[in-house]
């Protein structure tokens, strides 16, 4: 007697699309880029891991975390880094990306080699990859600046607050760069111009500088490395730039789900509550989600 060919095709096609939905969900961080994601001992830990964890339950997949190490060259960009990774096939969404027109979109370049990741062979031995289209999610994450100073310190709301202080520049930093500029020149008498090597924190707290400007999410590494620290921070500034998970276009469904993670993460103040367990200042996305550019000159305004 024949087999129906309906039964054939369950036995045959049944256990590939059981295969399929089992497949892991596989999501690129920066190994080092806390408290956004950071890898130690195997383990990677941060609020985009949390995220992460939510959009894995999301699409009732197992998750796959790939940390890597985006590269210090001057030649090198991460748009370029995290499109090699995510059009190898070695993961399927990457996780804290600039949302920054220029970085989105078709590549400006045809291929590229990917960064440092586990099981990745030498540099020079590395593939080039061909590029494909990136496409961003929704923001999750927005990003700002704040004034860090000593305890007991008169809180400065702006830079022009700072006149007649110690202010840090760090070369090469848009920090340092905003001091330097600030008023024409404003802060120039008393700014203290400080190497990327240097510790700029321990030069706060020895009163070598009395003021410094960062990113938000600076302060809060520091906070965590340093829990009794009596430095404290002033009003956030928003950037303008937002960051949000990135994958290539033939991936989109995969940004529908992050956009309903977020979305809903939002409302019942999910997100709050990961950025708090990461030791992450949360700071709204603004408007647009994807920038243009950056503007110096409404930075620099107070």
């Amino acid at each position: 007697m024949n087999t129906p060919r309906a039964l054939i095709t369950s036995l045959l096609v049944g256990p590939v699309l059981a295969f399929a939905q089992a497949a892991p969900l596989t999501v690129c961080m920066a190994e080092d880029n806390p408290p956004f994601s950071m890898a130690r001992k195997g383990q990677v830990t941060g609020f985009d891991v949390k995220l992460a964890e939510a959009l894995a339950r999301e699409l009732g997949r197992e998750l796959k975390l790939v940390p890597f190490e985006p590269e210090v060259e001057k030649e090198a960009m991460l748009t370029h880094e995290v499109n090699a990774m995510l059009s190898a096939g070695l993961c399927d969404l990457a996780s804290g990306f600039p949302l920054l027109a220029s970085d989105l979109g078709p590549p400006t370049r045809e291929r590229f080699k990917t960064p440092d990741h586990p099981g990745a062979k030498p540099p020079r031995d590395r593939q080039w990859i061909t590029l494909g289209t990136l496409v961003p999610s929704q923001p999750y994450q927005g990003t700002a600046l704040v004034i860090v100073q000593r305890a007991g310190s008169p809180v400065a709301a702006s830079l022009g607050d700072l006149k007649g202080r110690k202010v840090a520049a760090v070369a090469g930093t848009l920090e340092g760069t905003l001091v330097a500029m600030y008023g024409g020149g404003a802060l120039a008498k008393d700014m203290v111009s400080l190497g990327q090597r240097e510790d700029m924190w321990a030069a706060l707290e020895s009163g070598r500088v009395d003021a410094l400007m960062v990113p938000s999410a600076a302060f809060d590494t520091h906070r965590a490395r340093r829990p009794g620290t009596t430095l404290q921070a002033g009003p956030a500034r928003p950037l303008g730039i937002n960051l949000g998970w990135v994958a290539l276009s033939s991936k989109a469904e995969l940004l529908e789900a992050v956009n309903r993670v977020v979305a809903r993460g939002a409302s019942s103040g999910d997100l709050q509550v990961w950025a708090r367990e990461a030791g992450l200042s949360w700071q709204a996305p603004s408007l647009p989600a994807v920038s243009g550019s950056l503007s110096l000159a409404g930075l620099l305004r107070d």
